[in-house]
């Protein structure tokens, strides 16, 4: 750089310094943001050691929590087999007694509604023949009356 005799700084000078100036702000801009980022490089790597190191207990407990459903769940098969064997003896014992009994029984229950039915139907008889006698027995207490009368 030359200085002039008058003082003062020609164009080109005034420029250079200005751009000198201004690249001395971005670097130190840049600086900046590199430290900034730097450090929210360091939490973000911190965050993700503390996430590592909460999450492999976590699926530690995970992986033993799956084992007591799958033992859970072999349980609750092996009961639901043994109820459908159950209901299958069951079903067939309901088969079995209804072969045995229920053809009988059914003998049973229409021969003694029959018996009431005939008892029922010889009761009716006998009470239609007394009430026609009794009938009868006033008609000719009337015509008796009438004649004496």
């Amino acid at each position: 750089m030359v200085i002039q005799a008058s003082g003062g700084l020609s164009g080109g000078e005034v420029a250079g310094l200005i751009v000198a100036v201004f690249w001395g702000v971005l670097v130190c801009f840049l600086a900046y943001v590199l430290v900034k980022l730097g450090k929210v490089i360091g939490e973000a790597a911190k965050l993700v050691s503390g996430v590592a190191e909460q999450t492999v207990p976590l699926l530690g407990e995970v992986t033993t929590s799956v084992v007591q459903v799958n033992a859970e769940l072999t349980r609750v098969d092996t009961i639901a087999a043994n109820v459908e064997e159950i209901s299958t003896n069951a079903r067939a014992m309901t088969s079995l007694f209804s072969a045995t009994v229920g053809s009988p029984m059914i003998k049973v229950a229409a021969f003694s509604y029959g018996v009431r039915r005939a008892m029922k139907q010889k009761d009716e008889a006998d009470v239609r023949k007394r009430v026609k006698r009794e009938i009868k027995t006033e008609r000719a207490a009337r015509r008796a009356e009438r004649k004496a009368g």
